[in-house]
This record gives structure tokens, sequence and C-alpha cells, in this order.
């Protein structure tokens, strides 16, 4: 029996303990569920998250609108940038410029009475982004190239007819101006901080539909997809899957904060229409470009000076490279920035000012964004060992002067190559001077329908024997310029074109 009571009070006392043990368990559970829930809550909430950061501008914080944080939220950007971006509609005047030796004496007839060509009017349209409060906007060349009358329309319905300052065919970008005051305006932002993944909006006017938003992630950088085909065509675009129609070329690429990171330009498409990526112009090329053609009216481009290609499997084969990291130099021009510096063809190109370099197309962007006088630090491989150069970028006739229109070369102006026809064509022919075109791209003599071969005689009645005889003929020259020339299989043309 003893024994018995025994057990039976030691049972109790281990009841009663484990009693007690069990309200301190669920006690701690609970604090312990509290904690890790609030853990949770706080990750999801507190910590900078990747969807919605924007890295030119982060500061910790995330949009707010009224009380709440939205996560990611386009109402902030949306609100800012909607009334800066403005609808352009453009007008064009297309004569029946070509003329082969059936109507040339039709031809003299138009010019006998005063130059009455016959005229066909085409109405395009676009966007544009107001960069300063006066009235500056900037678009891209191909909504407003050969315009003859340029009306933009604000957000606010009002519309002015606008100025074309000047326009670049090289990186697709224009500035026009209207005359008003205190307009609302973006500021550019810094491209170079946008990263792949991250939030962006493009608005614009697709299809007409005026202050359209669109949102999407930014796909890629440094995207060259040569749809440029300017002899010094820069191509670095922004890739996005924002949704980018007809009619938004010109307008904005903002990020979440509202800020200017690109133009749009470009849309990748089958149809016409976007099917899944669209292209924009990164914001530090544009605001370099934008500054010139107000200051100036054309590009002060800076040169490197060199050939590169980007290394892939292929190249790196071909030229014994050990990896495929950098740009390759393929060629070196004399007398210019990099010459000068010291880098030759074979070398790489790794670095640009601490940047490193995995494209051809990244590293012009970094250089059209620079002013000529600007230094440039590269750092590059040259006979297996790294090297690093200063590098002062300089004009194109390799020197640190701000280059005048004139002195811009004809196969920039143009978009095409020259050569003088050889003897034995001159004698078929029967012509004692000219220069042939041996390659065109885009430009004012391609718009115009003049196509490769063609060999300019005369300009504006000027007999055409050098490349300095077209310079001399192009200098200062506004309105519309008549060309004469035959071409190889013996047909006299005529063409008119404006630059």
């Amino acid at each position: 029996m003893l024994i018995i009571k025994k057990k039976l009070i030691v049972m109790s006392i281990k009841k009663e303990k484990l009693e007690k043990f069990w309200n301190y368990f669920q006690k701690t559970t609970s604090v312990l569920t509290l904690v890790l829930m609030f853990l949770v809550i706080y990750s999801f909430t507190a910590s900078p998250s990747r969807a919605g950061e924007s890295r030119s501008t982060y500061n910790g914080n995330f949009p707010i609108i009224g009380d709440t944080i939205k996560y990611p939220d386009f109402r902030y950007a949306s609100q800012r940038a909607i009334p800066a971006v403005v609808n352009i509609k453009t007008t064009f005047t297309y004569k029946n410029i070509y003329y082969d030796d059936f109507f040339a004496p039709f031809y003299d007839f138009f010019n006998f009475f005063g130059g009455q060509i016959p005229e066909q009017t085409i109405i395009g349209g676009g966007s544009g982004v107001i960069i300063s409060a006066d009235g500056y906007i900037i678009t891209n060349n191909h909504v407003v190239q050969d315009a003859k009358e340029i009306m933009v329309t604000l957000n606010d319905n009002r519309e002015f007819k606008a100025e074309l300052i000047g326009n670049d065919p090289s990186t697709d970008l224009a500035i026009i101006k209207i005359d008003a005051n205190d307009l609302p305006y973006l500021e550019f932002g810094n491209s170079d901080k946008v990263e792949i993944g991250e939030w962006v909006l493009a608005v614009g006017n697709p299809f007409n539909l005026t202050s359209t938003v669109t949102a999407g992630i930014v796909s890629a950088k440094a995207r060259n997809i040569n749809i440029l085909e300017s002899a010094d065509a820069v191509e670095s675009f922004i890739q996005t899957d924002a949704a980018v129609n007809p009619g938004n070329s010109g307008g904005a690429l903002v990020d979440i904060y509202g800020n200017l990171i690109g133009i749009n330009t470009a849309i990748a498409t089958k149809t016409g229409a976007f099917i899944g990526y669209s292209f924009a112009i990164p914001s530090n090329l544009a605001k370099k470009v934008a500054n010139d053609l107000i200051n100036y009216g054309f590009v002060q481009r800076p040169y490197l000076g060199v050939s590169v290609t980007d290394i892939n499997a292929a190249v790196a084969k071909k030229y014994g490279i050990d990896d495929t990291k950098g740009v390759l130099i393929t060629a070196v021009t004399p007398n210019s920035a990099a010459f000068k510096a010291g880098l030759n063809a074979g070398d790489i190109i790794l670095k640009i000012d601490g940047e490193e370099l995995n494209s051809a197309s990244r590293l012009l962007e970094k250089i059209n964004e620079k002013n000529i006088g600007d230094w440039v630090t590269i750092e590059y491989k040259s006979d297996n060992k790294i090297k690093t150069a200063k590098v002062q970028l300089l004009n194109k006739n390799g020197d640190l002067k701000p280059m005048k229109k004139e002195e811009i070369s004809a196969q920039s102006i143009l978009g095409a190559t020259f050569e003088k026809p050889s003897p034995d064509m001159m004698a078929k022919l029967k012509i004692d001077h000219g220069m042939q075109i041996t390659d065109i791209k885009s430009g004012p003599l391609q718009r115009a329908g003049i196509k490769k071969d063609f060999i300019i005689t005369e300009i504006d009645h000027n007999p055409i024997n050098s490349i300095e005889d077209i310079e001399k003929a192009l200098a200062n020259r506004k309105g519309a310029i008549l060309i004469e020339g035959i071409y190889p299989n013996g047909i006299k043309a005529y063409y008119a074109f404006t630059i």
C-alpha cells in the first residue's frame, strides 16, 4: 500500500510539472508566432523590393498616393509625364521629282512657269516631349524630317505651330520649338542608372489616341537593331515590353518617378503594330543631342577614332582571343583621339570610365554622350597586358574646334558615299565631270528616290567634279536643291530635295 501511495504522489507531481510546462510552452509559442508574423509582414512592406525600385532616383521610399503605398504604382509617374507629352501633326509636300529624258522638256516647262511642279500632300504624326518651360520639344527625326508644317497640340488641347530647330539622322532625334511659356516639362533622367527588370512607362499618342500610358519593364540595354542607316548612326537602345505603336514615336519613356529616361523610337514588328518589344533612345544620349541642336542647329559629335566589333565565339577564334570580354578594335583612324592615345588595331577595350564593356553599341553610346574636348579613361588589353589610357575626344577633323555646319562631310549630310567615275564610264556616257554614288543610306538623297551608282553632274546648275564641289554647293543652302545627273545605263535624271 505504501508503495502504491508513493507512486501516486510521484505521478501527481509529474502531472503538475507537465501542466506548468504545457502552459509555458503555449505562451512561448504564441509569442514566437507573433514575432515570426511580424517579421514576415515587415519583409514585404519595409524592405527594399526590386519590383518598384527606380535606381536612378531611389531613396528608400516608394511613391505615396494619398495615405497608402502602392507597389508598384504608376499614377505618380503618369501625373508627371502626361502634361509634358504632346501630339505632333506634320504636313509633307512631295513633288513629282523624278524626270528622265522623256520628261525633260516638261521639266523645262515647269521651271519656266515658276517651278509649279505637281505636288502631293501627306499628313503624318507622332509624339514629342516638352523639355523646357519656354517651349523646346524633343521628338524623333523621322516624325518631322522634310515636314512643310509642324503643328503641336498640348495635353490641355492648346495648339501651336512649331519651328524645326535642328535634327540629327544619326540618332533619329530632332528639336522643335513652340512660342509658349510656363509649360509643364520633363527633366532628363540618368539612363546609365536604369536597370534591366525595372518598371517603365511609355507615354504618347498611338493611333492618334492622345495621352496614352502603357507599362512594362526594361528588357535589355545597349540594343543595336540596325534601323538607322546614317553614316554616323548611333544605336544603343533601351529595350522594353511596354506597348508602343505608330504615333508613339518621339514620346516619353519614364521611370516610376516620372523621370525621362528615353525617347520611344521603334518597335519590333512584322505587322506594323506592337508585338512585344519596343526601343527607346537613352536619355543621356538624347540630352547631349538636344543641347547641341539648340545651341548649334546640328550635333557637335565627338570621335574616338576606332572601328570596333563585338567579341563572340567566331571573332575570338578568328583573332586568337582567349575570352569574349570587351570589344575588339579592328582599325584606328590616323591622327584620331585613339591614335594619339596609343591604341592600335587588335587591342581589346575592356572598360570606359570604369564601366565594363561587352558591346560596341554601348561604347558608341558612351562616346556620343560626351562633348568634343572631354576626357575618357579607357582600360584595354594589348599584347596580353592590361593598360589604361586617358583619351581626349576630338572632332571629325582631329582637333578640338567646334565645327561649322558646312564643315560636316557631304557623306554625313546626304547619307551617301562618292567616288570619281572611271574614265571608261565617263567616255561611255559622254560626260567630262561628275561624282558617282557608291553607297546610299538613310538621308535626303535616298528619300528623293536617288539610287546607287547615279552620277551627280550638277547641283543647282553648278558642275560637280569632287567631294569639295558637293560640299560647296550644299553650304548654307535652304529650301529645295536640284540635282542633275545620269545613270550608268545612260538615263538622265533630275531630283529635288531639301536638307
